[in-house]
């Protein structure tokens, strides 16, 4: 007889993994299936988030950007560096130590929470009586029973036709995170965040980085003014950026890649680089899930069809995280994850996607949370718009990056806050402050008349609210 569970839980990435601990604590006999493996063949729970995606890169994002730093900042303070030398070995070695970490944590926490784990693919058999049958190949093959399932299988990098990945020349987000030695010149197709991430961690490394983008604005999804900067910064930084440009044929060589392409005058061009990242987007990830075996419903896009409460077409089958529609994001998927359980329970789980925050991990850093000015001019909404710049700011002198600025954006009539959009150091800090008041209704004159620290970054997001109404103190 196969063992049963209250919930089981396919897939052990953020949104998987968090649905199965708290629906542990809340009294469920509750099972966790996750086929991650790392390179001894155990268990590597974390999903993409923690293998090959937010947690890796933020590591080699930190090093590399130490690097830089060592390379030219701290000649500004009056340290002087000499014999400076990249061991790109080392890097991607304390990069792999801390997904272990991270995947050694969760295998903790589901033994805190007492959910059971189960190392291998989960796919549905059949629907039974007491709920799902679920089949867990791993290096044996077992068949358990789930009353509810919580279906959390994540997404895969999007190829591009004719340019299959092979993770040595051609890489997705998973081989540009493995990059033995720094690529003399290394080109990147789609100027979305995993592009200028891994682009940003190689160029800092010493790579001549291109960026084609076959859109015409830069980070169209971000608050025009904000990606403008952006641009304006990422150019300066050395990145090579192409926008409105109509990728060709891709041909694979021995040991390197030419890209054809058009550029947005109609030039053509012949890039040859050593690696080549492809980041044109994710799809949902259904393989091997046997969604037909139970009859349960993709939508138009491949992704699972679930209402406003991550519910599917099939009783107690439900979805989180990038296998539904929704922003594919690691805390997006988390949030989702709680709320699934706490429905089970019979509680009120609530996700709020008018405040998830958005953060682009480059130097410097680019966060938002709400809508953008070209949001709100499309629907219509009178609003107030307030900025205030880093380099009037004491705390990012001191720390010699001045670049970048935070803006809100405040209704015209009611002064509550719309958005908030930053670009700077720490930004993915900041827009905490932003994302609490706007769950709390806030207006831009409540964050104005809050006390913030000197010297601190966070000044910065007082003196944008203290803008909105053209009284900022210290610009």
């Amino acid at each position: 007889m196969s063992k049963q569970f209250d919930v089981v839980v396919i897939g052990g990435g953020p949104g998987g993994y968090i649905a199965a601990i708290r629906a542990a604590q809340l009294g469920f006999s509750t099972a966790c299936i996750d086929a991650w493996t790392n390179e001894k063949g155990g268990p590597a729970p974390g999903g993409t988030c923690t293998n090959v995606g937010c947690i890796p890169s933020k590591a080699l994002l930190q090093s590399s950007e130490h690097y830089e730093h060592a390379g030219h900042a701290f000649a500004d303070h009056g340290i002087s560096v000499s014999g400076l030398e990249l061991d790109v070995s080392k890097m991607l070695a304390r990069k792999n130590t801390i997904v272990k970490q991270n995947n050694d944590g969760i295998l903790y926490l589901f033994k805190k929470n007492k959910v059971t784990f189960f190392h291998g693919h989960g796919s549905f058999v059949k629907a039974v009586d007491a709920g799902y049958e679920i089949k867990v190949a791993g290096k044996t093959e077992e068949t358990i029973t789930g009353k509810h399932i919580v279906v959390a299988t994540g997404s895969n990098a999007r190829a591009l036709p004719g340019a299959a990945f092979d993770e040595e020349l051609i890489l997705s987000n998973d081989g540009a995170l493995k990059i033995g030695e720094v690529p003399k010149k290394l080109g990147v197709i789609g100027a979305g965040v995993i592009g200028l991430e891994m682009g940003s961690v190689w160029r800092r490394c010493g790579a001549e980085v291109t960026v084609l983008e076959a859109l015409p604005t830069f980070l169209g999804a971000v608050d025009e003014q904000i990606a403008k900067e952006a641009h304006k910064l990422f150019t300066k930084q050395g990145l090579n950026i192409n926008l409105g440009v109509k990728i060709g044929e891709i041909v694979k060589g021995k040991n390197d890649v030419t890209v054809n392409y058009t550029d947005n005058a109609g030039a053509e061009h012949k890039a040859v680089f050593d690696k080549l990242i492809i980041s044109i987007g994710r799809t949902p990830n259904t393989n091997g899930l046997s969604a037909d075996a139970v009859g349960l419903q993709l939508d138009e896009r491949g992704f699972i069809a679930v209402d406003g409460d991550c519910k599917t077409n099939l009783p107690n089958v439900w979805a989180v995280g990038d296998v539904v529609r929704g922003p594919m994001l690691a805390h997006k998927a988390e949030e989702e994850g709680v709320a699934v359980a706490e429905r089970i329970a019979g509680q009120h789980g609530h996700v709020n996607f008018g405040t998830i925050p958005w953060v682009i991990y480059t130097s410097p850093e680019i966060a938002w949370v709400g809508r953008t000015e070209q949001q709100l001019k499309a629907d219509g909404v009178a609003y107030k718009a307030g900025t205030f710049p880093f380099m009037a700011n004491g705390r990012a002198r001191a720390l010699g990056d001045t670049s970048g600025m935070v803006k809100f954006l405040a209704d015209a009539t009611t002064d509550e806050i719309l958005g908030v959009h930053i670009v700077g150091p720490m930004a993915s800090e900041l827009i905490s402050e932003a994302v609490v008041a706007m769950e709390f209704r806030a207006s831009s004159e409540d964050i104005a008349r809050i006390c913030h620290a000197h010297p601190s970054l966070s000044e910065a997001t007082k003196e944008a609210a203290l803008a909105v109404d053209k009284r900022s103190l210290n610009f």
